[in-house]
């Protein structure tokens, strides 16, 4: 099925954007880079994410061929949720981001303990 894109700017960034942005949807890939996963699984890798969100996200990702969906014929069903090839080509832009973010949350821990010091040294 495939989705409708209403790009208004033309920039490529916004193409990339809408197909990984959001809140879930790279989350979701970096989990997929460790290999297949179950739907249990990824909303276990993803607690405050809901299961409805999860199905959407996976459902967008899977129309733009990101993700493959394989449904084992078993009872009880098992699904199972894998990278394909052009979905793998998003690894290192979600490294790069994994990084970056990490960089930044220590930043930010940083100047909160420097901040806190502050003001204690301030009380006394």
């Amino acid at each position: 099925m495939a989705r409708d894109y209403d790009w208004k700017t033309g920039c490529d960034v916004e193409a990339t954007l809408c197909v990984i942005g959001g809140r879930w949807k790279p989350v979701l890939v970096c989990h997929l880079l460790d290999g297949p996963k179950r739907f249990g699984a990824l909303c276990r890798l993803t607690p405050n994410a809901t299961e409805r969100m999860i199905t959407l996200q996976l459902r967008e990702l899977e129309a733009d061929g990101v993700v493959s969906r394989h449904v084992y014929a078993q009872v009880p069903p098992r699904v199972e949720y894998a990278l394909t090839p052009f979905g793998r080509t998003l690894e290192p832009i979600l490294v790069l981001m994994r990084d970056w973010g990490g960089a930044f949350k220590a930043r930010q821990a940083a100047a909160e303990m420097e901040e806190r010091s502050m003001r204690t040294a301030a009380e006394a």
